[in-house]
């Protein structure tokens, strides 16, 4: 119990520090934001000379299904990137306490030249869910990623928060003018690799693409296929399932039933067969 006791004294003075540590840094950085103070125009144009660059317009969204209307955003790529072309903002996320299998995190992001702040408290049970169910984490490198990742999400968040949201539209939108400018190959070549990528990676084929769209694959459209990237984005990072956008139940039913109807068709051949040798004899 005593053993407890100074361990948990141990961990609030080491928490103490840090953050006593970091206040120090912020008031350094607010006085030399005061000094040498953000130009606006400047900072627009560095965000939009940014949003041009293909790799990052690849991952500047996320979309996720939600009461059946599908969420589409900004992702963390593009809010840290505005954060940086924006200037004297400090972000991050830290961890507060960890105790009992989870973790106290607080995500934040800092204007120090207007001094507005927004942070997120929020807490990480130390579980992964899988296929197989939920599995206990004690690896310290899991813990860390698991962390990473859940507080990732509420940075954004923070920064977006602090970023005006007419500055952030302008991003999204140069972002998406960027991808239909960027590439050399037909908008079929790119679907078709596209559907490739879903079936060898996520075993999700056309059929579920389809039913997700709306439509045939004909019919896709660039603002498809980048909101199938947005969606090829959001597995690839493991901030969804593909149980969250496609019915796999239904993949399921068909594959069973094609199963059985190829069954009863080669069995039917069998006799066929069977048949018009014995006619032959």
């Amino acid at each position: 119990m005593e053993n407890m006791m100074t361990q948990q004294t141990q961990k609030n003075i080491g928490a103490e520090m840090v953050v006593s540590r970091q206040a120090q840094e912020v008031q350094a950085a607010m006085v030399v934001a005061k000094r040498f103070p953000r130009d606006e125009y400047d900072a627009v144009n560095r965000i939009m000379k940014a949003c041009k660059r293909k790799t990052l317009a690849e991952q500047s969204h996320y979309t996720y299904p939600r009461g059946g209307e599908q969420i589409t955003g900004p992702s963390i790529r593009l809010a840290e990137a505005i954060a940086q072309a924006w200037g004297n903002i400090d972000y991050g996320v830290i961890e507060l306490d960890q105790t009992d299998g989870k973790s106290d995190m607080m995500a934040y992001a800092w204007d120090l030249e207007t001094n507005t702040r927004s942070t997120k408290i929020f807490t990480v049970t130390h579980v992964r869910n899988t296929k197989k169910g939920s599995k206990q984490l004690t690896d310290g490198r899991d813990i860390y990623e698991l962390s990473a990742n859940m507080g990732a999400r509420r940075v954004r968040s923070c920064i977006l928060a602090i970023i005006p949201g007419d500055v952030v539209d302008m991003a999204e939108e140069e972002c998406k003018k960027t991808l239909r400018g960027a590439y050399s190959e037909p908008l079929e070549e790119r679907i078709m690799k596209m559907l490739q990528a879903f079936e060898n990676e996520f075993s999700v084929d056309k059929i579920l693409i389809e039913k997700y769209i709306g439509y045939v694959v004909t019919r896709f459209s660039e603002q498809d296929f980048i909101k199938l990237r947005g969606v090829y984005k959001s597995l690839k990072d493991g901030m969804a399932k593909r149980e969250d956008y496609f019915d796999m139940k239904t993949t399921a039913v068909q594959s069973s039933e094609s199963a059985l109807e190829k069954r009863i068709e080669e069995e039917s051949e069998g006799s066929d067969n069977e048949l018009a040798a014995s006619d032959s004899k």
